[in-house]
This record gives structure tokens, sequence and C-alpha cells, in this order.
């Protein structure tokens, strides 16, 4: 796949097919388009609203040979209201266009850039989703529902090629950092075991010039990690545990990203249902994510300290399965007593956490498809934002609203805690009927000491359980947005 701009006449531009946005209540044609004998038919496509061009963001209305003589048709696509048109729609619109044109793979096509107030901020976001949209998540299908287009044509006017360039080098890269996420949420579990997940994310990483260190069960036994190693202990599959290093920030102190990557996860003894496992493959996007945003900041050889820390675990129920009122202990030496296993996330995320203040970072973001409970308070298209540091906060929820991936800060009092006192240890790993998402957190807060630190619950947005237009079933790679743009934050 390649992409190329055009700024010449669109009656000269040899494709077969041409994508175009319109928003919603305009009559106004984009310029290029307005400057085509074809004009006239949009003209009153949008003036007659009743003829069916859907302009709602992300609305797909194919129109036949009316602008070019030699090509299959426009497909014109809403961008929603031009007042609330932000990189969040964008992104949304490019999905739905790149699933589209991409069911008939090969060729080349062409999408004209909206004219946006934020040419550059949503010209990137399009890019990223048109990349998004034309990766299925049918991995393992005898005959893929779509095809690699051959060439992406983004059409502009001479004046915005130089930030058009800009935006569509960055939109590549992170639009296919975003598509490694969703592989890997994606892969079927067998084969994706811990190690065998350490090696592959190695060998991705190593070659974008990322530091890698993976450790076997034999060092993660050595340097203490004590819950990782509890709730690997009811699989045949041996855990592992990856450091990803990306140092091109002079003296700065780095940034820790920390992923929960439990490959499988049953429940262990604390059984899940059948329905509830059916996605658990993806309980490892969290770790997904941050190799994914770190793979994206080298390729953009972003100018940042980044470390990220990968636990990767099975959770199962083997005959060395952990049992409930079994004692860990974790890396910073804190007792836990387990009285659920299937609360296993926050227990390997416990060691990492701790390991990764150890290098005392600027601060720390950890992602984790953590609790039912996140998806019951915020539905599917909210992560919950928990932090003990409101600039580090802020800057996270600045960067979600310029990527229109969607937070919400949740409270994090000290009674909280209460709910996580044990009579035998120093902590209980699960609280009591109310504010599963709060205590989990708060758990997580025990490992941070006082470092700036974000816990992202993103049990909702990372995985979608049914196709739209906008959007396929299945591993999300939310955040990887988000988090790159955060490090590009750093030194803006």
């Amino acid at each position: 796949m390649t992409l190329s701009t055009w700024t010449a006449p669109l009656e000269t531009l040899d494709t077969e097919w041409l994508a175009i946005g319109f928003f919603e209540g305009e009559t106004k044609l984009p310029t290029l388009l307005a400057e085509t004998e074809g004009a006239k038919v949009f003209e009153v496509l949008l003036e007659r609203k009743g003829l069916g061009l859907g302009l709602g963001v992300g609305d797909l209305t194919p129109v036949l040979g009316h602008v070019r003589p030699g090509a299959s048709g426009v497909l014109a696509f809403g961008l929603g209201s031009r007042a609330k048109f932000e990189a969040g729609s964008a992104f949304t619109a490019g999905t739905a266009v790149g699933k589209r044109l991409a069911t008939r793979g090969g060729g080349r096509v062409a999408v004209m850039i909206p004219e946006a107030n934020d040419y550059a901020g949503c010209a990137q976001a399009l890019v990223e989703g048109l990349i998004v949209g034309s990766r299925g998540p049918d991995l393992r299908k005898s005959e893929p529902g779509r095809k690699p287009i051959d060439e992406w044509v983004l059409v502009t006017s001479e004046a915005n090629r130089a930030d058009l360039e800009r935006a569509m080098t960055r939109g590549e890269v992170v639009g296919q950092s975003i598509n490694l996420a969703r592989d890997l949420a994606n892969t079927p579990p067998s084969e994706k075991a811990p190690a065998a997940l350490a090696d592959r994310i190695r060998a991705i990483l190593t070659e974008a010039g990322v530091a890698v260190d993976v450790w076997d069960r034999g060092k993660i036994a050595e340097e203490r990690f004590g819950g990782l190693l509890g709730v690997a202990a009811g699989s045949d599959e041996p855990p592992a545990f990856v450091k990803l290093s990306w140092r091109k920030g002079g003296d700065q102190k780095p940034l820790a990203l920390v992923g929960k990557g439990v490959t499988f996860d049953s429940g262990g003894l604390s059984l899940k249902p059948s329905a509830s496992m059916e996605d658990m493959k993806s309980d490892m996007t969290g770790a997904a994510v941050v190799a994914a945003t770190i793979l994206a900041a080298a390729k953009l050889d972003l100018p940042v300290n980044v470390d990220g820390y990968l636990a990767f675990t099975e959770n199962m129920t083997g005959g060395r399965a952990m049992k409930l009122g079994d004692v860990l202990t974790a890396r910073n030496g804190k007792t836990i007593e387990v009285l659920n296993t299937d609360a296993e996330g926050r227990l390997i995320l416990a060691d990492a956490l701790s390991f990764a203040v150890e290098s005392q970072p600027a601060g720390i973001i950890d992602l984790a498809t953590l609790t039912g409970a996140c998806l019951v308070a915020l539905g599917t298209k909210f992560a919950g934002l928990f932090s003990n540091n409101d600039v580090l906060a802020e800057a996270v929820a600045k960067a979600s609203k310029s990527t229109g991936e969607r937070v919400w800060r949740m409270p994090m009092d000290e009674d909280y805690l209460e709910a996580l006192k044990s009579n035998v240890a120093d902590l209980k790993n699960i609280g009591g009927k109310w504010g599963g998402a709060i205590t989990a957190a708060k758990f997580l807060e025990q490992f941070v000491g006082e470092v700036p630190w974000v816990h992202l619950d993103i049990a909702g947005p990372s995985w979608a359980d049914t196709d739209s237009p906008s959007r396929d079933a299945g591993g999300t790679g939310c955040f990887v947005r988000t988090l790159v743009r955060l490090l590009e934050q750093v030194n803006a």
C-alpha cells in the first residue's frame, strides 16, 4: 500500500473511485468538486435531502458516473455538522470509507480531504481511519472480506499540500500501529501463548529500533513477581514479562506505560460463564496498546523517553491454580489475599507497576481491560480514568479529547480503600459489591507510591461485539491515538 497526494483538477485524476465528504446542512460544494462538470448533480443532491444522500458521520452513499469519465463513481461520505466536526469524526468517517472501498481490494482510489478548521489534525485522523477500515478482523477466513488498496490518493488544494503530507506520514504510522494492536487482540488464544506473544512483539519492535528485554518464568521468579506467578500457576503455558524502551528525549525522565497482558482469561477457579469467555482472547489489549504506541513513537522518531512494561500470562484452572484464600507477595513486598481468581489483572499489574516505579519515571499510565464494573458505569464508548495526580490526568484527558477517544474521570476517595482491607494480608484483591472499578483502581494505587499515575480501565472501548459501517467487531486498538498524541505533546 502506498499513499500519495493530488492537487490537479479532478477530471484528470485516474482512479476507480473518488470519496468526497459532505457536511450536514450545507449546500456549498468542496472547492475542487465545484470546479468539475459534474458539480450540478451534487448541488441537486444536497438541496433535495429526500434523495438519500446520508450526511451523518460515517454515512456512505455511492453516486455512480457523474464526476469524471472513466471512473466507477463517487462515494459520498457524511461528516456530520461542521460545528461538531473534529478528529474523532474524521477517524470514524475514514474508517467507514476504508471498510467500503477495501471490499473491492487492489486498485487506486482517491479521497478528498475535508476543508475543516483543524485541517492537519482532521487529515491525519482521516488517514488513520482509512488504514484501520481497510484492515478487517477476519484473520483466519479462507476468503477475507477486505483486501489491501494498492494506492490511496489524497486530494487537496495546493495550499494545503505540505500540511497534508505531514499529516499523511503520521496518519499512516498511527493507523498501522492501531492495526497491530487490533491484530494482537484478534489473534486466536492458541496462537498467542504468553511466551509466543512476547517473542512476536520483540521481533516487531526490535526491527523498529526499540530496546526489548523479555523475561521467562525463571527471571520473573528471581525478580519476585508474585502476582504474575500466582495467576500463571494454573496454566501449562509459562508467563512472560516484556520491558520496552525508546530513549530519544535526552536526559528527561521517561514516561512509563504499563499494560495488562492476559492472553486468555477463563476466570481461574472463579470460573467465568461460557458466554463471558468468548472475547477473553482480548484480555491482553492493554499490553497490545502499549506495544503499538511505542512502535509508533519509534517509527515517528519522537524525541521522547518512554518505557513499556507488559505482563503476559494465561488465567486457567489447572491443578496448580491459585485458590481462594491464597496469599501472594507482590514485587514491592505487599501481601495480597486472593478472594476471587477472576480479579487477576490487578495482581499482574501490581508487579508491573511496582517495577516501573523503581525507574523513577516522570509518570505512569497503565491500560487494562480490568473490570466489568466500568462497563456498567460508563458503557462501551468511554474508558474510566483514575489518577492520583491532576496534572497527568488532565494531560491524558486533553490528548483523548483531541483525538476523539473518550475518557471519564472517576473518584478515588480514600474511603474506597476500606473495602480492600484483609484480616490476613495487606490487601484483598476484591472489594465489596459496589464501586468495583474504583476499588480495583484503589488496589492498583497501592503499588505506585508517590509517582504521578493514571489508570485507564478500557474494558468498554477495547472491544466491539457487533459490526457497523464505521467499526469492526472485535479488537479496536483504542487509545493508541491518544497515547501517541500525549507523547507528541511532551515537547510541544
